[in-house]
């Protein structure tokens, strides 16, 4: 079964800095029918203008992944560290029992766009952590590559839950398969260009819940960039 979750369908915030779109409810977007899917909770597709980024503030129990598309996003944190993120990299905060930090763009000239997505940690009280990795072009490329996974999970940052998420650029014509074993369930987030899923079309922003589907076929007839998301 596969839920399709429309682009303009999604919850909006639009401050003078900020454009974003909330595939599941976040901060003064609430709609019960779209709180999350398994344990993941948060997907914002954000666009932050030149000189803008959200000032320090903090969490907890959350593993918090942030995935860039265009431009450069400045990290700091209570932990100490300070990082500039780019497009072909991967970031994972754990937010454990508490954490401060800012997300900037790192431009005076250039807007960023990126993903930042929200996974339930596998239990609550976690010492708070960070990772950043870089994910090459060429493993990307009319592949799923792991970004994102538990223990072992290569060269992908580390989630504290039973979660794998993979990141794929389809050149047009292109194609990628992934299997689900019983019991697993999928969400794909096509954050631009188009593909389609088992042969349902997705455009920009849509989202898809998979759920009793055996394999996860994925064709881009025109290119596109995508998350996958495995999901317990």
């Amino acid at each position: 079964m596969i839920t399709i979750r429309k682009a303009d369908e999604r919850g909006k915030t639009a401050l003078g800095w900020l454009d974003s779109r909330h595939s599941f409810s976040f901060g003064d977007y609430y709609d019960p029918a779209h709180m999350g899917f398994r344990t993941l909770r948060v997907i914002n597709d954000d666009r932050v203008a030149p000189g803008g980024g959200f000032p320090t503030h903090g969490h907890r129990d959350m593993e918090i992944i942030t995935y860039v598309l265009d431009g450069a996003l400045e990290h700091r944190d209570s932990l100490g560290n300070g990082s500039v993120i780019r497009p072909g990299e991967a970031q994972r905060m754990s937010a454990g029992t508490g954490i401060e930090h800012s997300e900037m763009n790192h431009s005076r000239a250039e807007p960023v766009r990126f993903l930042q997505i929200w996974i339930l940690p596998e239990r609550r009280g976690l010492p708070p952590g960070y990772e950043q990795r870089a994910v090459p072009g060429e493993e990307r490329r009319g592949k799923l590559a792991l970004i994102a996974a538990p223990p072992g999970g290569g060269g992908a940052v580390r989630l504290h839950q039973d979660a794998k998420v993979y990141a794929s650029v389809l050149e047009p014509g292109k194609r990628v398969t992934h299997a689900l074993p019983p019991g697993r369930h999928a969400w794909v987030q096509v954050a631009r260009g188009g593909i389609a899923l088992n042969d349902q079309p997705l455009g920009e922003g849509d989202g898809a819940a998979v759920s009793d589907e055996q394999a996860l076929e994925i064709t881009s007839p025109r290119g596109g960039e995508l998350l996958l998301f495995d999901l317990a």
